[in-house]
């Protein structure tokens, strides 16, 4: 998956550059697209090789994608965050969720995105 689309994405729901989490939601959801087995233990599969990917420790990772998801909800683009879930949100997604439902989103729209 092409990362300008993931980063595309990212920015329209609200979540800027400027975020540590962003550089650690980007390349989490890049990982979630090769192999979805990472959305089933986040905390054990995929938090640990963002953490070794940006030098940084696990707790970081887990606290900076939270973070993000938090200005999302609070400050971003709720709607399209209501939009791509294809269910209703009535509290704000736990990281697994934000994660899935970016995944989710990112493969339905490659799957129906004719080939030029």
């Amino acid at each position: 998956m092409e990362n300008t689309t993931i980063e595309r994405l990212i920015r329209r729901l609200g979540i800027g550059a400027t975020y540590r989490g962003y550089r650690y939601l980007c390349y989490g959801v890049s990982l979630c697209l090769t192999d979805e087995e990472y959305l089933l233990s986040i905390s054990k599969l995929l938090y640990p090789i963002i953490a070794k990917e940006f030098n940084t420790t696990l707790s970081s990772v887990e606290r900076d994608i939270r973070t993000v998801v938090q200005v999302c909800w609070d400050k971003g683009n709720k709607s399209l965050l209501q939009d791509i879930a294809y269910r209703p949100l009535y509290n704000k997604p736990t990281a697994g969720e934000f994660l899935d439902i970016l995944v989710a989103y990112i493969q339905h729209t490659s799957d129906t995105t004719p080939a030029i």
